[in-house]
């Protein structure tokens, strides 16, 4: 791959017709090493680094699987989206997302803005395990480098389906709890039920349009509401501790 065409996989366009991302950082492609042996697809992996990062940090012996390329300190500069480059990046292939598994949860989320915090949301899923995560259309680009970034490893870890709509949705998973203002405490025995759970985007929420079409079963998080509503990473991070707890038999 040319200089010219790593340049490119900074545009989604691009890495929408490539299949490829970039994946920049120490510890994210460390994690791809621990990751690659059990997903092979993986193998189409390319790391790049710069002479100094590979004569001072590059883990030893180094992997035959995973091909090396050295890019100059400038080069990887006007690849970087960070302020202070590392010196190593990954060219990642777009994997299709793995099948479902026996006892996993989805959440839904409905047009998430922020890229970091998607990149967040994905990381607690990741933590928890056994989650998959679907993304409705006109969401934060699962890809941009943001998202990859803040996601410290777990995108390559969560099953994750882009521009699932609506009413994809609701063939697939006909039992839906919907993330509300106004519902049963998500405490409430009967949050664990279901098949699918709906969380709207950072300012909005879900749109009364979404909630009337989906027909689904409307819970909160309780508080004191001294604010207008509660972040929706932190409310992700308590529903999804909520249904671990109920696998560990809390």
């Amino acid at each position: 791959m040319t200089f010219d065409e790593l340049k490119k996989l900074r545009l989604r366009e691009h890495r929408d017709r490539l299949g490829l991302y970039l994946a920049e950082g120490e510890h994210l492609v460390l994690e791809l090493l621990r990751v690659q042996p059990r997903t092979p697809e993986l193998g189409a992996t390319t790391v790049f680094v710069t002479h100094e990062y590979e004569s001072e940090k590059l883990p030893k012996p180094w992997p035959e699987a995973l091909p090396l390329h050295r890019l100059s300190a400038r080069q990887m500069a006007a690849l970087s989206d960070t302020h202070s480059p590392q010196g190593i990046m990954a060219v990642v292939p777009i994997l299709e997302p793995a099948l479902p598994r026996d006892g996993e949860h989805v959440f839904y989320l409905h047009q998430v803005q922020d890229p970091g915090n998607l990149g967040t949301l994905l990381r607690t899923l990741a933590w928890f395990g056994n989650f998959r995560c679907l993304l409705s259309p006109q969401s934060a680009d699962l890809y941009n480098p943001k998202v990859v970034r803040a996601s410290m490893g777990a995108i390559f870890h969560v099953p994750i389906e882009r521009d699932v709509t609506v009413e994809t949705l609701q063939s697939r998973y006909p039992r839906l709890a919907l993330l509300d203002l106004d519902g049963t405490p998500v405490g409430a025995s009967s949050f664990k039920q279901f098949d699918a759970y709906v969380f709207g985007n950072e300012a909005r929420g879900l749109p009364s349009e979404i909630v009337t079409r989906l027909k689904g079963e409307a819970f909160s998080i309780p508080g004191v509401r001294q604010i207008e509503s509660l972040n929706l990473a932190a409310a992700v991070n308590i529903c999804a501790y909520e249904l671990t707890r109920s696998r560990a038999g809390d």
